[in-house]
């Protein structure tokens, strides 16, 4: 795929309720959210801004060089917070747009790139997102791994913390992957054309939404399509706990041992 025009912007939020201040904790000498950035800046993308809502993440942003947007403090969601930044920024409605969450300083470039053609080459869908396989079965019944399954064209039928598709008829989850079922984790990285992404926030949250305590569902509840392809390199899953704040530190200090990170 060739990528097309496209911006990233980070929503940055300095509240979390697991890990208090998540976005400027410090990896390998930097913080997680200039990770992230540089991961933004390493791909084809024409722009990379960071919305923050705090003024503790503009000035950490500024410093290492990054754009930034101060954006209302009131968001409920990252959408929410691009969607604001689009309008500030005066981009047109056809312009794409890619939500690079700031908890993932280990995503790859090219699946950035990858989105934003995904969504460029689906004209019948409003969003566009990726997925991996699940590989460890613990990771199905995990309600913090959030599965997807998908029609034959690739569109997404259905997001959930539960384990879909369920294994009937056999033991365990294990069973039912020795016997060949499978399963795809949900990456929370998505692409929206900027007309899509107003439509999205200026609509109420919804039933299924609310239940799940997933926001892309309320795209599917009102009758939109999102684009769903594997993503074309492995992901590994993002920051929202102490323990993944860990492995993360570990994999950087392995990686980037005896080299400049960034």
């Amino acid at each position: 795929m060739n990528s097309p025009s496209y911006h990233i912007v980070i929503p940055a939020r300095y509240a979390s309720s697991r890990l208090p201040g998540k976005v400027l904790l410090e990896l390998s000498g930097h913080t997680m959210l200039q990770h992230v950035w540089q991961r933004a800046v390493d791909s084809l993308a024409d722009s990379v801004v960071i919305a923050a809502d705090d003024q503790r993440i503009v000035k950490v942003a500024e410093a290492f060089g990054a754009d930034v947007l101060m954006t209302a403090t009131e968001h409920k969601s990252g959408s929410d917070r691009i969607a604001e930044c689009a309008q500030i920024l005066g981009w047109e409605d056809d312009q794409l747009v890619v939500n690079l969450q700031a908890d993932e300083p280990l995503l790859p470039p090219p699946c950035l790139d990858q989105l934003a053609a995904l969504l460029a080459e689906s004209s019948d869908c409003e969003v566009a997102s990726l997925y991996c396989p699940l590989t460890d079965t613990g990771d199905v019944t995990d309600p913090n791994v959030v599965k997807v399954i998908t029609a034959p064209d690739g569109h997404a039928l259905y997001f959930s913390r539960a384990p879909i598709p369920f294994a009937r008829g056999h033991a365990d989850i294990a069973a039912a992957a020795e016997a060949g079922m499978s399963w795809k984790r949900h990456i929370g990285l998505y692409a929206y054309r900027v007309s899509a992404l107003r439509r999205f926030t200026s609509m109420l949250p919804t039933p299924l939404e609310t239940s799940e305590c997933l926001e892309q569902l309320r795209i599917l509840e009102y009758g939109g399509r999102i684009a769903m392809a594997p993503a074309c390199q492995y992901i590994p899953a993002g920051i929202d706990t102490s323990e993944d704040l860990d492995r993360v530190r570990d994999k950087l200090n392995l990686t980037y041992k005896n080299s400049t990170v960034i």
